[in-house]
């Protein structure tokens, strides 16, 4: 076939309609993503032109029209190499992210379009633009100054090497986490190895020892194998044999291809040039131009604070375990693999329930209805089983319609782990909302793209069989948080009513104010009329009883202020280590994360702990000197959900319609503390979060 022809039917290059997971192979990647480079090149070389005027319609609408194109094919390939790592995909993907970064490190330089941007900013036409309008022009211009558009010309190509080596060592750190996550796995033949495994977790160790021709039971560092061990088993050396893999995975004891301490450091060393190139004195200062939070003496203050209002509790939690590992479990000295086990055992005998007890409760449709009868109650839509090519044959589809009938978006849901997919939970964007064509004065011209995302969980599968038919998939009650958490992330992208594609759900939003719609949902799965209609016991069919349900709501806070400091201990070493630490210096990245937990830790992993190796919200996510905006985000979500504390109702329609309005439809179309004050009518306060946290005096 020749090459027109290939491209043609290159599924890359079909952007009317969704992803065409059907048709799409490596083999395409490297075709289609050259010639989109190659058209955005040559729109670049149009509107920057002195031709072409500055003004929206004629520069700045047709620029996001085409990068749109680029935008959208690559996030399909990004997206296939997140849930589907296989070499060809890796290849495919890494041979071409060098282009696409060197792209977007060249646009961002570009002194003609900055100088378009910066002419919209300051004409008399930026007065007649719309609010979305205007916010994505400022943020064009903020973005070009962050990409180096200002520096003297001989700094630009050492400032695009950088940008390009950041991608591509961001890609390879993630990469060698899965890796070193699949290279281990330990198989037990000894049956008493097992005592204390519920029976679906042996079950799903015998199917993975099975599948790979062996007898006995396999586990692994996947979280639905990895996390009931360390919770459920009793066998001591099984804890610790998987902890320890867990904890050194991609480091210098395991194959030196693998091991992220070299990465950790060049990238370390590679953002603090790029911040002084900048004229600013750390990485840290460069994140928090686009963030809520105004400098990182304010987020160390407010990290510190929670820190000494969570000690005392912290610490209380730290002696009953202690106490009760050594008076009841015989065990003296409670070490790091000892943790979960220790805390499972005593939440069983604190509140006479465990986790996997409720468990059994949470089968997996009737949580997506649940979770779907939520939605519908809170913001007047409707959610529909549909149709679309997938990537796997898990994958499930899904519409929101309004009440006529109308779409509004529509989502992938991959809920499942494998081992070609990488960890932790996302929401990701397949197709933005915007504006397609030309705006008549009625608007009868305009076509309004509607959004499509992804959400990816990394939950157990079903295992065993009932009757001849496989049995449903169960999750904890932790993993339907997470489900309602990537869903809270999927409604800003899919109810957002902002038709310009840079400040549209998401996009545009800062990134400490993010997390406010998905951490809001997460109360959900603590009302009672929500989890009585979206449980049913995978035996018996009945719902959770209310008297479990009033056990788990004691038992709410259970260790609360040792999950508050470990929250806090990364945020501070994530911002100090972009703020307060040289890459170049004597002190290793192990030593400020030891100094951090001299100061807030209330439990100190072993030595040879190598949690920066795994850390991939910071070195290969989009977390650096950010990862506080999850402890910043929770003082929002929870001040949010006290106003439906305050209507005695979770589903008061006119709070959820405030919420969906002034929170969720705008995106980022005006800063995130402005759609605040609109829906709670005042700054926001941390007692609600405190208090959902139990940190209140008696």
């Amino acid at each position: 076939m020749n090459q027109p022809n290939s491209l043609q039917d290159n599924p890359l290059l079909d952007l009317s309609g969704l992803p065409r997971f059907d048709l799409l192979s490596p083999d395409d990647v490297q075709p289609a993503i050259t010639e989109l480079l190659a058209r955005c090149r040559s729109l670049v070389d149009r509107l920057a032109s002195a031709a072409v005027a500055a003004t929206w319609s004629d520069f700045a609408a047709p620029l996001a029209d085409g990068f749109e194109q680029l935008a959208r094919a690559w996030g399909i390939v990004g997206h296939v190499h997140s849930v589907n790592d296989v070499p060809a995909w890796r290849d495919a993907y890494n041979r071409m992210l060098p282009e696409v970064s060197r792209f977007y490190a060249e646009v961002g330089q570009n002194l003609q379009l900055f100088a378009k941007y910066r002419a919209i900013a300051a004409g008399s036409e930026f007065a007649t633009l719309s609010p979305a309008q205007q916010r994505v022009v400022e943020h064009e211009v903020r973005d070009f100054r962050l990409a180096g558009a200002e520096l003297p010309a001989a700094s630009k190509p050492r400032f695009q090497e950088i940008s390009e080596e950041l991608a591509q060592l961001a890609a390879r750190f993630s990469e060698n986490l899965l890796d070193a996550t699949n290279a281990f796995s330990e198989l037990v033949t000894d049956a008493s190895e097992l005592a204390g495994l519920p029976d679906d977790v042996r079950q799903a160790a015998r199917e993975a020892a099975e599948r790979d021709g062996s007898s006995g039971w396999k586990f692994t560092l996947h979280m639905p194998s990895y996390l009931p061990v360390m919770q459920y088993a009793d066998s001591r050396r099984l804890r610790a044999t998987l902890y320890r893999a867990y904890a050194t995975r991609a480091a210098e004891s395991g194959p030196a291809e693998l091991d992220n301490t070299p990465l950790i450091r060049r990238i370390l060393e590679l953002r603090h040039e790029q911040a002084r190139m900048l004229g600013y004195g750390s990485f840290a200062e460069v994140s928090l131009v686009p963030k809520m939070a105004d400098s990182v003496a304010q987020i160390l203050a407010f990290l510190r604070d929670l820190a000494t209002r969570a000690r005392p509790f912290a610490e209380r939690d730290v002696a009953d375990l202690r106490a009760f590992a050594s008076g009841e479990l015989g065990l003296p000295t409670m070490e790091a693999w000892d943790v979960a086990y220790v805390s499972e055992k005593l939440l069983q005998a604190r509140y006479a329930f465990s986790e996997q007890e409720v468990k059994q409760y949470f089968t997996e449709d009737k949580v997506l209805a649940g979770l779907f009868s939520v939605i519908e109650s809170l913001f007047d839509v409707r959610l529909r089983p549909d149709r679309a090519p997938v990537w796997h044959e898990d994958v499930r589809f899904f519409r929101i319609e309004n009440p006529a009938g109308e779409l509004v978006g529509q989502f992938y849901l991959d809920l499942y782990a494998r081992e070609t997919k990488r960890g932790g939970a996302w929401m990701d964007e397949a197709i933005g909302r915007r504006r397609i064509g030309l705006q008549s004065p009625d608007g009868s011209s305009d076509t309004i793209q509607k959004p499509v995302a992804y959400l990816n969980c990394n939950f157990s599968r079903p295992v065993g069989e009932r009757d001849g038919q496989p049995r449903p998939a169960i999750f904890t009650h932790d993993e339907v948080s997470t489900l309602f958490h990537e869903t809270g992330h999927g409604l800003h992208h899919l109810l957002t009513q902002v038709d310009e594609a840079g400040v549209a759900g998401i996009h545009g939003v800062e990134w400490d104010a993010v997390e406010l719609p998905s951490q809001f949902m997460e109360n959900y799965c603590w009302e009672w009329t929500v989890l009585e209609g979206m449980t049913a016991h995978i035996d018996s069919g009945e719902s959770l009883p209310r008297a479990l349900f009033d056990r788990m709501l004691a038992a709410r806070n259970f260790q609360s202020g040792m999950q508050m400091l470990r929250q806090v201990e990364f945020s501070l070493f994530d911002l100090l280590l972009h703020s307060d630490f040289d890459p170049a210096g004597e002190r290793s990245v192990l030593d400020l994360l030891a100094e951090v937990r001299r100061e807030v830790a209330v439990l100190v992993p072993p030595p040879w702990h190598r949690f920066p190796n795994g850390f991939s919200h910071i070195f290969a996510g989009g977390y650096a000197a950010g990862y506080y905006s999850y402890k910043w985000a929770e003082v929002l979500s929870a001040d949010c959900y006290g106003a439906f504390e305050e209507a005695e109702n979770p589903f008061d329609r006119r709070t959820g319609e405030r919420f969906l309005r002034e929170i969720l439809s705008v995106g980022g179309s005006r800063p995130a503390i402005d759609s605040f004050r609109a829906f709670r009518g005042r700054e926001p306060q941390v007692d609600a979060l405190l208090r959902h946290c139990g940190m209140v005096a008696a």
